[in-house]
């Protein structure tokens, strides 16, 4: 969601070099962003304070004499390294007591901006001005040679059928997963009719994948803790259609400018849709939903347990030939 954010900034600031300090593991991501010209990686963990690592960091930065930073996360960790390394201009939201730390204090009104991306452009934005209606939707950039890589060092043959790619985990929590019977459902429905199923996800969520294959007499190729995160986002660069929880991967895909079908239970896309025109969003819109929770506080999950597979198995096939996007 970021990258909207590098996307308004060039388009507001011709010739504007851009460095993102982040953690380690987005690095792969951020090199697929034209925009970004350098990444710098965070080697300590989420909620790690690492005084002395920061420090050092922050040593570093200041050498490149930065003339602004932008502090998306709104905890008193995050703004250390940008005041650390005396850049001049120091812009965040009103967070965990920032202040001295950053110089460019902004109060969030989240009911003027409820999505995470608005909040990201804003701080990229005069603090006056307005924005527009509709704003850049992230792409990531895939080479061939690096699918190529991918589909050689996993040994993948590809097949003359449109794949579809299954996202079935969410790092969360159970709340945000939609059954596991019921991707191997819509698994093997889309075989039947001539599709190649792809999973993906990482090494926590290989219980789920394997789960979905097993069901569906191991037909699919399950990908989940087999790729790097790069190798991810090309082999998913194949896909015709992508079927995801809100997660990560759903976003991916949404940047690989694949038709997402993107499923919604405890969570909400008024918050974090994915950036995509043509994206497809799938909730039931309950009562009790959307309660953010990481497992139903109420016990059934009707939000996903009752969205069937039948009624995504017609989104997807809806407009679908057969055939297989490269």
């Amino acid at each position: 969601m970021a990258q909207s954010l590098f996307m308004t900034l060039c388009a507001n600031n011709p010739g504007v070099q851009i460095s993102v300090l982040a953690p380690e593991w987005t690095r792969p991501l951020l090199q697929r962003m034209p925009q970004v010209q350098q990444t710098i990686g965070l080697p300590f963990g989420h909620g790690d304070l690492a005084w002395s690592k920061r420090r050092e960091i922050a040593r570093e930065i200041q050498k490149q004499r930065f003339d602004q930073a932008i502090v998306l996360p709104g905890s008193l960790k995050s703004a250390l390294i940008p005041f650390w390394a005396k850049i001049p201009q120091r812009i965040g939201f009103r967070g965990e007591m920032r202040y001295g730390l950053l110089n460019d204090i902004r109060p969030l009104d989240k009911s003027k901006l409820p999505r995470t991306v608005q909040r990201f452009v804003a701080l990229g934005s005069p603090i006056e001005s307005v924005l527009p209606d509709e704003l850049p939707s992230p792409r990531l950039n895939v080479a061939v040679t690096e699918i190529t890589k991918a589909l050689t060092r996993l040994n993948i043959e590809i097949k003359d059928q449109p794949i579809l790619a299954l996202c079935p985990g969410a790092e969360y929590g159970p709340a945000k997963r939609w059954p596991a019977s019921h991707f191997a459902e819509l698994a093997q429905a889309q075989i039947e009719k001539g599709w190649q199923i792809w999973l993906f996800g990482s090494d926590k969520d290989a219980s789920i994948t394997q789960s979905i294959n097993e069901k569906t007499d191991n037909k699919c190729l399950d990908l989940a803790g087999s790729t790097t995160l790069p190798e991810a986002v090309d082999l998913m660069s194949l896909a015709k259609v992508v079927v995801s929880n809100d997660s990560g991967l759903m976003h991916v895909a949404a940047a690989l400018d694949k038709k997402v079908i993107a499923l919604y239970g405890s969570s909400s896309p008024d918050f974090t849709p994915p950036l995509h025109a043509q994206a497809e969003i799938m909730s039931l819109n309950l009562d009790c939903s959307p309660c953010f929770k990481r497992e139903c506080p109420l016990g059934h999950l009707n939000c996903l347990n009752n969205l069937s597979p039948n009624s995504v198995a017609r989104r997807i096939n809806e407009n679908s030939t057969i055939s297989r996007d490269c």
